[in-house]
């Protein structure tokens, strides 16, 4: 079993280094979200969500979207539709289904808290130069959509 070692040495390397970063800001996003918006981030990616089909999406397609479980889902709905936020549309044909989508509050809400993200993530990485961080992005898009595609192979 032949392996090149500088070339997944080098990989390896790559995935500890994304995978700690990811975290670090991670860590922090959470921690100013909870602190400086009173929200969390698992709301706030329900909210991105929504905010990207106006139309509204089923529970179902929400948790394919943002590939979790109904069930974690199901109870960050609950609470952004108690506080305004989302509102629930019956599905024509299926009285068992509904459409979650952004009241105008929620729209609102959302707007002001993906400015404020929008504004940390652009201090957390403000030494990355806006060209390198292009390429870096243009790079990790393509791994991504290499791996989604499944033609990712195994030595």
């Amino acid at each position: 079993m032949s392996l090149d070692t500088t070339g997944s040495k080098s990989r390896l390397r790559l995935w500890l280094r994304l995978l700690k970063a990811s975290k670090l800001i991670e860590t922090e996003l959470r921690e100013r979200m909870r602190r400086e918006l009173d929200t969390t981030l698992p709301r706030f990616d329900v909210m991105a969500a929504l905010s990207r089909n106006p139309a509204g999406l089923k529970m179902s397609e929400l948790s394919g979207v943002l590939k979790v479980s109904n069930g974690n889902v199901t109870g960050i709905v609950e609470r952004l539709v108690e506080e305004g936020f989302v509102r629930r549309d019956a599905v024509k044909g299926d009285r068992r289904a509904f459409l979650a989508r952004l009241t105008e509050e929620g729209r609102s809400e959302f707007e002001r808290q993906a400015s404020a993200h929008e504004g940390w993530i652009d201090g957390l990485l403000s030494d990355v130069e806006p060209e390198r961080a292009e390429r870096l992005a243009v790079l990790l898009a393509e791994v991504a959509a290499h791996l989604e595609e499944g033609k990712h192979h195994e030595n």
